[in-house]
């Protein structure tokens, strides 16, 4: 799962294509009446071929898929989820910083939750990070959670309640486990890759309910990550003991492609059967997609694009 350097061409051209051009995107049919975003935080391509997950991998395989999409720089947790879930890129949401503080601004841009309310849509987010508050105080979200149980088993709980409760039409659901085991352990570490089956399990779980509460065929899942990773040098690690630091096998946030190649899946209704993406899938373009999916309108100042070629 090597990036093609042709696409991270394509990508950047599209990113200059994005700031200086304003879409003109009307609202359409809705093709889904649920979409379920699924992040698996620092899942990066490489660990998801090596990892146990067979319910990611067969929606991969039987829905459409690349191995090839890229995520913002810094790749780093929030601003890279701000970008997923706000249709934007870090130089139009300004949201640089990587933690949850309630002084710091509420996001200047509306997410794809708000912008689903104003459409008549039910909302919900479970994630297992305190960062995810900047996005309950942005608003838009009827059903919001982090689990004390903040592991996978703990997420899977919630996002099952949350189904239960709302029926959402728009979802995003977090896993923070690969990236605990990856800092701790290293990002090709075994470790990381329990933790990745582990989710993977639990989604399954969600999967179940979804198709349990009768939603399963009007669905679509969108499966990603917000950044991948790599493993840091001896050096590097002699520089953190020097600094009173603790030693962190694992890293993220930088332009390496290890660190900026993420998967993205497509799966469900109106998904295109057993289907390659070859056209550049950026951050941005996730939350494009689920609201074309759901037939409302975006906005003029979006960079993402729908991910079209994905569905029939």
């Amino acid at each position: 799962m090597q990036p093609n350097p042709s696409l991270v061409f394509f990508a950047f051209i599209r990113l200059g294509f994005a700031l200086f051009c304003l879409p003109v995107l009307l609202a359409e049919a809705p093709r889904a009446q649920h979409v379920f975003i699924v992040s698996f935080d620092q899942a990066a391509p490489f660990n998801i071929e090596a990892a146990s997950m067979p319910v990611f991998k067969k929606l991969a395989t039987e829905g459409a898929h690349t191995w090839e999409a890229f995520t913002i720089v810094p790749s780093l947790t929030l601003p890279s989820h701000v970008s997923m879930l706000t249709g934007v890129g870090v130089q139009k949401h300004q949201v640089t910083w990587n933690d949850w503080d309630p002084a710091k601004p509420i996001l200047t841009v509306p997410t794809i939750f708000q912008l689903a309310r104003t459409h008549g849509l039910s909302t919900a987010l479970v994630a297992s990070k305190e960062k995810f508050k900047t996005f309950e105080a942005a608003g838009g979200i009827d059903f919001f959670e982090l689990p004390d149980d903040y592991l996978c088993d703990g997420i899977a709980a919630a996002a099952i309640r949350a189904i239960k409760a709302t029926r959402p039409n728009l979802m995003f659901i977090h896993f923070g486990d690969p990236d605990f085991a990856g800092h701790l352990h290293g990002v090709r570490s075994q470790e990381k890759l329990a933790a990745l089956a582990a989710c993977d399990a639990a989604f399954g779980r969600i999967q179940a309910a979804i198709a349990e509460a009768g939603l399963a065929d009007s669905s679509v899942f969108i499966l990603t990550a917000d950044h991948g990773g790599h493993d840091r040098s001896a050096e590097e690690n002699e520089l953190r003991a020097k600094r009173g630091l603790a030693p962190q096998p694992g890293t993220h946030g930088d332009a390496t492609s290890d660190d900026v190649t993420i998967p993205w899946v497509a799966a469900g209704k109106s998904v295109k059967s057993s289907y390659t993406v070859t056209a550049p899938v950026l951050q941005y373009d996730t939350a494009a997609t689920a609201l074309w999916l759901l037939g409302v309108p975006l906005p003029a100042h979006f960079w993402g694009r729908p991910v079209v070629s994905a569905f029939d």
